[in-house]
C-alpha cells in the first residue's frame, strides 16, 4: 500500500478491488446471489448502499424506493419489511437486510453508502451489536451524515471523507487552502464530475501525504483500470468483477 494502515478496514496486500453493489454487471445488483458470485470470484470487500423500512429494518439497497430494479414499488422508507421481503430484483433475488449479508459472508468487508439519514442509527447499532466494526467503512454524499456517524462511533469506525472533504483536498492538490475535514481513512471518488478530472497524480499524492487512500467508483474499462492503478490509486470499485480481476492478474497484484 502507499499509506499506512490506519484502520483493520484497510488492512489488505495491494490494491482494494471492490465489488459495486455486488457487480451490477448482471442486473442482480445488492442481492446475495450476486454477492455470493463475487466472493467466489475471490472478492473479499464489496460496496453496497443501506435504506431503512418504515418498521426499522436496515436494506441493502440503492435507491429509496423500489420500482427501478424489483417488481414491487414504492418508498423504502413508507414500506414494512414484511412488504418489502417479498419485491424481487430482476424478477427473480429478494432485497437482502444487510445484517443478513454481514452474517452470511463473515470474511467480507462492507464499504456502506448511508442514503437516508434514518439509516445511520440502524447501521451503527447493528455494526456494534455483531462486532463488525473491523468490517465496514461508512460514506455519503452528505458530509453531516458521515460527521455525525464519526461522533457517535469515534475512531473505531472506519469513514471515508463527504464531498466537501473532498472538494478540500482537491483544493489542497493545488496548493490552494481548504478547511481541515474530520479524520477519515479514505477519499472515495469518482474519476471525474461534471467534466472535471478529480483523481490525478497530484490529488493521489496530496491524500497519500494525509495518510488518506484514493479508492475510485466507478471504473469498468481496462484501460481506466491501468491508468488509475498507474496514478498510484489504493482502490477501485466495478461493475464488472471479471475484468477488474483479470486487470489485477495482468498486474500480479491480485490476491
Amino acid at each position: 500500500m502507499s499509506t499506512r494502515i490506519r484502520h483493520p478496514y484497510l488492512d489488505h496486500p495491494g490494491p482494494i478491488p471492490f465489488a459495486h453493489r455486488g457487480g451490477t454487471a448482471e442486473g442482480l445488483e445488492n442481492t446475495l446471489f450476486q454477492f455470493r458470485r463475487a466472493v467466489e470470484a475471490g472478492y473479499r470487500y464489496m460496496e453496497t448502499d443501506v435504506h431503512v423500512t418504515a418498521d426499522g429494518r436496515l436494506v441493502a439497497f440503492h435507491d429509496s424506493t423500489l420500482d427501478r430494479v424489483t417488481d414491487g414499488a414504492g418508498r423504502l422508507a413508507d414500506l414494512p419489511w414484511d412488504e418489502v421481503r417479498h419485491a424481487r430484483v430482476a424478477g427473480r433475488e429478494p432485497v437482502p437486510l444487510f445484517e443478513e449479508l454481514l452474517d452470511t459472508f463473515p470474511g467480507v468487508r462492507w464499504n456502506v453508502d448511508v442514503k437516508a439519514e434514518g439509516a445511520l442509527l440502524p447501521l451503527l447499532s447493528l455494526i456494534e451489536r455483531t462486532a463488525s466494526w473491523d468490517r465496514v467503512c461508512v460514506g455519503s454524499f452528505s458530509e453531516a451524515r458521515v460527521a455525525r456517524a464519526q461522533r457517535l462511533a469515534g475512531p473505531r469506525l472506519a469513514t471515508s471523507y463527504g464531498t466537501r472533504g473532498v472538494l478540500g483536498l482537491r483544493l489542497r492538490s493545488y496548493g490552494m487552502p481548504a478547511v481541515p475535514r474530520r479524520p477519515a481513512v479514505a477519499a472515495q471518488v469518482p474519476e471525474t464530475q461534471s467534466g472535471v478530472t478529480i483523481v490525478d497524480r497530484r490529488f493521489v499524492r496530496t491524500a497519500h501525504a494525509r495518510g488518506l487512500q484514493v479508492h475510485v467508483w466507478t471504473v469498468n474499462e481496462p484501460a481506466r483500470m491501468h491508468r488509475l492503478l498507474d496514478l498510484g490509486v489504493d482502490g477501485i470499485m466495478t461493475d464488472h468483477i471479471d475484468t477488474l480481476r483479470e486487470v489485477l492478474e495482468d498486474r500480479g497484484t491480485w490476491v
